[in-house]
């Protein structure tokens, strides 16, 4: 296909808007599936996606379009996900492409997530083509929400579409829109090979599939190809494109998207933003990649059966050369044995991460508490950043630690303005400012942009939650990182039956370490099964116990077989049975179960 009929564009939108579900109607629309193929969200192939509701990979899909002036385009899309948490794959796929959809539900309007896809895109420098979807809905105001896109983020009315991505309704108009004004793939088809790989899945038999856009020069399977930031020399086993299912075709021309099967078996051998040229006589400067994704939230993962460490390490190379800001590096437990600890761009990837492991693999895990990471000088000068309460050195080495501040933007309806305040004050936030995105009649229905700036650790535990509740799910939240401030926090220790168990560790504010502590260990005799011996659960703070419970043991009823006669011979028994319980006590080890772990998130409640 020549350069100038090809399109590559994306869809972007705030989770649950209909990126989806547009793009099964595109893909019926143009032929790329039959309706005997079709199912609902048909892009979303993974398990944990359809579960869910929501794209958690993005994903590549080449149509063919006959445009009203006669002549056919190919289109290729790469349909993103909208959760925060994988913005990090909005950004990768974005960088593949010379246009974007912009999704805006006719109910919701625009969110904080839409605003942050639309940065994202402007600053890439990417054609925008705004559409208010659903507008088939009883309560769809599609004019209002035309308005806000006009008002807020600068576009003409004449540029927006009004679609149903359920009924199929203005997906014409929308196909004839990216053809018309999403530009063609600038490359020159002379010059040597040079392809952007903006994904990658690892595939048992063809080893690494790399998914490319091909910038310069055209890519085939006569020759050797080579990864220029690697170094790392590759024969192609197979070359392609999506639609939606792989389709071999042996080459891929400038400005097309498609996928070279490497036949690498080594995950540290492909890296996603490496540049792919030809062996010999390739291109000796790399495309511009990505930058390196940097994990917000950080958490151990350990198998339950000690053997299956080896196992695990294979499962989380495999996984993170299909998610490439999954990071993880070989960390001991004195509670747990031996696993990995892992970096996670938020609570969401984290439990995808951990059932894609479980379900995939097969394996049986227990995950720690998250935690955030801290900056920390010490006494001595040096500086030092720690992502676990393991590493916090003792306070006496502590000069100053800082911890991240994110900004955050929620959108709301302005009558929740009161309520949200609250919020942030309860979890030592501060207000930024406030802008109205449009005035209803009643001014406690106008919608408000408001933006704070908040502790990234005091988000991640059930601030999301309580948001959604105290707005009556209105609200909407995006964030980002801002800066490091100077924090006091301690560590907080918690010990089982006199034994430290640093997996249930956590950093918490100095001020309220005590009441957290009773607050943790009230949690953990709950959940804590009871032994044939008492169990006693502290919490520790720089070695000064500041509370405590005890699970009481459960106690067999020794008198059972007596039916009377002397008090003496159950005395007896009672005396013995309370000797084999002290022996037990000096013995035993205490199971500690894996929602032990999360009560450490629970605190606040």
């Amino acid at each position: 296909m020549q350069p100038e009929r090809i399109r590559n564009f994306s869809i972007i939108a705030h989770i649950d808007h209909g990126k989806s579900t547009l793009a099964d109607r595109m893909l019926v629309r143009t032929g790329a599936i039959s309706l005997r193929e079709m199912r609902e969200q048909v892009l979303d192939s993974m398990d944990l996606e359809r579960e869910k509701g929501i794209t958690i990979k993005a994903h590549v899909v080449r149509m063919e379009y006959d445009a009203a002036d006669g002549q056919r385009y190919e289109l290729n899309l790469i349909d993103t996900p909208g959760h925060v948490d994988f913005a990090y794959e909005v950004s990768r796929a974005l960088a593949a492409c010379d246009g974007a959809i912009l999704v805006v539900d006719a109910t919701q309007g625009i969110q904080a997530q839409t605003l942050a896809n639309v940065y994202m895109a402007l600053e890439m420098d990417l054609q925008l083509i705004p559409v208010v979807n659903k507008i088939d809905l009883p309560s769809a105001e599609p004019a209002r929400v035309a308005q806000e896109l006009t008002d807020v983020i600068g576009f003409s009315h004449d540029e927006v579409i009004f679609a149903s991505a359920k009924t199929g309704e203005g997906v014409e108009e929308i196909l004839q829109a990216i053809v018309e004004r999403i530009p063609a793939p600038r490359g020159r088809p002379e010059a040597p090979l040079r392809a952007l790989v903006f994904d990658a899945k690892y595939d048992s038999f063809k080893g690494v599939l790399a998914y490319v856009r091909v910038v310069d020069g055209r890519v085939d399977g006569t020759a050797p190809l080579r990864l220029v930031q690697q170094r790392q020399r590759f024969e192609p086993i197979e070359i392609g494109f999506f639609r939606p299912e792989p389709q071999v075709t042996g080459q891929l021309e400038t400005g097309e998207v498609g996928y070279v099967a490497t036949g690498l078996k080594g995950v540290q051998q492909t890296r996603v933003g490496d540049t792919v040229t030809l062996d010999r006589g390739g291109a000796t400067e790399a495309l511009p990649g990505y930058r390196p994704a940097k994990p917000m939230v950080f958490a151990g993962i350990y198998p339950t059966d000690p053997d299956a460490y080896a196992e695990l390490r294979d499962a989380l190379e495999r996984l993170s050369l299909n998610d490439a800001s999954l990071q993880w590096q070989p960390e001991t437990s004195l509670a747990l044995g031996f696993g990995f600890r892992c970096g996670f761009l938020g609570l969401l990837h984290m439990e995808i991460v951990q059932e894609r492991l479980e379900r995939e693999f097969e394996m049986d895990l227990v995950a720690t508490a998250p935690s955030v990471e801290y900056e920390v000088t010490r006494t001595d000068g040096v500086e030092i950043v720690i992502d676990s309460p393991a590493e916090l050195p003792p306070s006496n080495d502590i000069a100053e630690v800082r911890e991240p501040w994110v900004a955050v933007s929620i959108t709301m309806p302005a009558r929740f303005i009161g309520t949200v305040m609250g919020l942030v004050s309860d979890h030592r936030g501060e207000f930024d400012h406030v802008e109205y995105l449009d005035h209803a009649e009643d001014e406690g229905d106008s919608r408000v942009l408001a933006r704070y700036r908040l502790p990234l650790s005091e988000i991640l535990v059930e601030f999301y939650d309580q948001l959604k509740s105290r707005t009556s799910g209105y609200a909407a939240m995006d964030y980002h990182l801002e800066e490091y401030r100077p924090a006091r926090v301690s560590r907080l220790d918690i010990l089982v039956n006199g034994d430290l168990v640093d997996a249930l560790s956590a950093i918490v504010p100095t001020e309220d370490a005590p009441a957290r502590g009773r607050k943790l260990v009230s949690s953990l005799r709950e959940l804590i099964p009871r032994q044939m011996f008492d169990v006693p659960i502290q919490a520790a703070l720089g070695g000064r116990i500041v509370a405590r419970e005890t699970v009481r043991a459960m106690r067999k009823n020794v008198l059972a077989k007596c039916y009377g006669g002397d008090v003496t011979r159950k005395r007896k028994l009672l005396e013995k049975q309370k000797a084999g319980k002290k022996r037990m006590k000096m013995l035993g080890s205490v199971e500690v179960p894996q929602e032990a772990f999360m009560a450490v998130l629970k605190l606040r409640e």
